[in-house]
């Protein structure tokens, strides 16, 4: 047995599944990240990273925004000078993306500050991503045959839920037996 190979668990990349990185995938942005893809098609692919918190509000991204409790997360290393958010308002934000169950993404950004400000959402209802993760076309699927991705099903109750970069060992545990070994990998085996 290979514990550096990705033993298939044959589900296949679509919006809604998430990718949950190798335990060795080097990088700031994708070291044991986890993505949750909000579109997928044969040109490519984009997601948000769910478990990289950044240590901002909104206020400190949009002075001009009204008071909110709402997380910043690390989205990925694109377009990292631009500000993209995930959902659970559905189509009483108009513009917004159906990704998965009750979860959108994007929307009319002026609509949500209004309703916002009018007490209307709640903290737990948008999570804020600062860049994106995104893929050309046959991209991701060449990185999951590399092995640095491992596709799964997501409850979406979890994907605007509290996590942090430890959760990435508790989406690894759900990901099945398998990869259980992954959890216990250092970070750094040099440090070990």
């Amino acid at each position: 047995m290979n514990i550096f190979r990705i033993q298939t668990n044959n589900v296949a990349p679509q919006k809604g599944r998430i990718l949950i990185a190798e335990p060795f995938l080097p990088g700031n942005y994708f070291n044991r990240s986890v993505i949750f893809l909000v579109a997928y098609s044969e040109k490519g692919a984009v997601g948000f990273i769910l478990n990289k918190k950044v240590d901002v509000t909104v206020h400190d991204i949009f002075p001009d925004f009204p008071e909110f409790d709402g997380e910043v997360f690390l989205g990925g290393p694109v377009s990292t000078d631009s500000v993209y958010f995930m959902h659970k308002l559905g189509k009483k934000l108009p513009g917004s993306i159906h990704v998965l169950g009750d979860l959108y993404w994007g929307g009319d950004f002026a609509i949500l500050k209004q309703q916002i400000s009018d007490g209307l959402i709640q903290s737990s209802d948008v999570r804020f991503f600062v860049g994106y993760s995104g893929w050309g076309a046959g991209q991701l699927e060449r990185e999951i045959k590399e092995d640095s991705w491992l596709v799964n099903d997501v409850d979406e109750n979890i994907v605007l839920g509290n996590l942090s970069h430890e959760s990435w060992a508790e989406f690894v545990k759900q990901a099945g037996e398998r990869y259980s070994i992954w959890e216990n990998f250092p970070e750094n085996p040099a440090m070990n």
